[in-house]
């Protein structure tokens, strides 16, 4: 059973005011979150310079599908930025899938590159070196510090939308318009 403060599949939203380069206007998808191990999530908008087709050429896999190829990789995080990570549509049967929830899963073996490279993979792709990583507490205190807003994860705003739309869509799906969030903290 989920634990009731878990915010595996929710999105992590950088208020304006976010100090940390790393995290500044971005949305994290929360692919695991527990009290006793931490969090772990992959940014949702920090495009790379790669291309899927780099990654192929560097881990020796035959491509041949050119579409899938020129599929932009993410900067996932600031942690293990050599270390590839899938987020995909059902199914989840690869060798390290991991379901977040019925629509998402998350994959790091490399059984799932060699699939898309042939035009066989998910159908639907996010794909990022690196994730973003808290241990134990340590989301749950920068929540309470105002750092982030969190709420429900949208499938469609992973896959479809583009990467500069992101992170207000996800607002938005709070109620929330970033524009008009003062990025200066008062006290009265």
């Amino acid at each position: 059973m989920a634990e009731p403060s878990c915010l595996s599949n929710h999105f992590l939203i950088a208020l304006p005011g976010m100090g940390d380069g790393n995290f500044s206007r971005t949305v994290t998808y929360i692919c695991q979150h527990s009290e006793r191990e931490g969090a772990m999530g992959i940014v949702l908008n920090r495009p790379s310079e790669l291309r899927l087709g780099d990654v192929f050429n560097h881990m020796d896999i035959q491509q041949q599908d050119a579409g899938t190829a020129e599929q932009v990789v993410y900067i996932g995080g600031p942690v293990q930025e050599e270390r590839g990570f899938v987020l995909h549509t059902p199914p989840a049967n690869w060798d390290s899938s991991m379901p977040v929830s019925e629509q998402i899963s998350v994959t790091t073996s490399r059984d799932i590159l060699q699939a898309m490279a042939r035009g066989e993979g998910p159908i639907k792709t996010f794909v990022a070196l690196g994730y973003a990583g808290w241990g134990p507490g340590q989301l749950e205190q920068e929540l309470q510090q105002d750092t982030w807003l969190s709420g429900p994860a949208d499938a469609d705003i992973i896959f479809n939308r583009p990467p500069e739309k992101r992170w207000e869509a996800a607002a938005a799906l709070l109620g929330i318009d970033l524009n008009l969030i003062n990025t200066t903290a008062g006290h009265a």
